[in-house]
């Protein structure tokens, strides 16, 4: 399941379906760190169950197609490769009565990495994304701009162009966020849960943090009229899904209520692909009416091309750029 959802507006419509997309993520699938290797970079099988061979692309709700890039690094701490290279100066400088020299300590350190790099341990990381061609989103499963980014420079990277922003709202999401709290009611569709993040706009350090808390309540009010803004909010939406909306227009923590998987659970299919695309496009349902709501908020704009159209077959050329 998608934990975040990080927006990024297509430019132009996603000109490819799903077997098309699928055979431009197969030039670039994930392989594992080689011996000399310290990262390596690629799309696998979103669903867990098919990891290493399954598809790579997977169809949610007629509307979403869903990727997943993973990313394999090995883990050499810089602190144990100065500690050998510490030790093995010192041989030498004892052994052979001399110091040892810059570029000398540079080769060393070098041949020490390649000795110890095969032997090192590796870790992986996988990141869901889904693109919604219909409504021109690619929405990314992570916490930070940085893991987000990385995805989609390797899907740019992957598909030759990729004309994709973060949102660019007319006004600043903070100012209405705090509007909201300061009202003690979210816009329609949505309520106002028990968290936020008030943070000092002359101050980056003043930060208070409150959970399981009434944000209407006398404490909140205090911070607000001490001139705290709101930087992060949980929200409630239409008793179907509860997030925590940010200042840079990112959801987190996402969660869908309580039964609305119920479903999916009391199944008799125990095949765990279809178990896994029935969760998500319930979700991805959900979070893209959120998106939808949260684009006529803060005036996201369209989608490329005429609002309501669908995307173009994937034969059709990409118009010039």
């Amino acid at each position: 399941m998608l934990k975040n959802a990080r927006l990024f507006r297509l430019q132009e419509p996603f000109a490819l379906d799903a077997a098309a997309l699928e055979e431009q993520l197969a030039s670039r699938r994930f392989r594992p760190c080689g011996p000399l290797e310290t990262v390596t970079l690629g799309w696998t099988a979103p669903c867990p169950a098919q990891d290493g061979d399954g598809a790579l692309v997977h169809t949610l709700g007629g509307r979403a197609l869903l990727i997943c890039a993973r990313r394999q690094e090995r883990l050499l701490p810089a602190s144990v490769v100065a500690e050998v290279l510490d030790e093995r100066v010192a041989e030498i400088e004892a052994e052979e009565v001399r110091s040892v020299g810059r570029a000398e300590r540079r080769r060393l350190r070098e041949a020490i990495m390649t000795e110890l790099l095969p032997r090192a341990f590796t870790r992986s990381r996988r990141v869901l994304a889904y693109v919604d061609r219909s409504a021109g989103w690619l929405v990314v499963d992570a916490a930070s701009d940085k893991v987000a980014e990385e995805l989609v420079s390797l899907l740019r990277e992957t598909l030759g162009s990729l004309p994709a922003t973060p949102p660019r709202p007319d006004e600043v999401p903070t100012a209405r966020l705090t509007g909201w709290v300061a009202g003690g009611a979210g816009p329609d569709g949505f309520e106002l849960g028990d968290a936020c993040e008030l943070r000092d706009p002359q101050d980056s350090q003043s930060v208070v943090r409150c959970r399981g808390q009434d944000l209407a309540g006398e404490e909140i009010a205090a911070h607000l009229h001490a001139g705290k803004q709101v930087v992060q909010l949980a929200l409630a939406w239409a008793e179907r899904l509860d997030f925590v909306l940010t200042d840079d227009l990112a959801l987190k923590r996402l969660r869908l209520a309580d039964g609305l998987l119920d479903d999916v659970a009391d199944g008799d299919d125990e095949d765990p692909v279809v178990r896994f695309e029935a969760e998500l496009t319930i979700l991805v349902a959900a979070l893209g009416e959120v998106i939808e709501q949260l684009a006529a908020l803060f005036a996201l704009g369209q989608a490329a091309g005429t609002a309501g159209e669908p995307a173009p077959p994937a034969n059709e050329p990409r118009p010039p750029h």
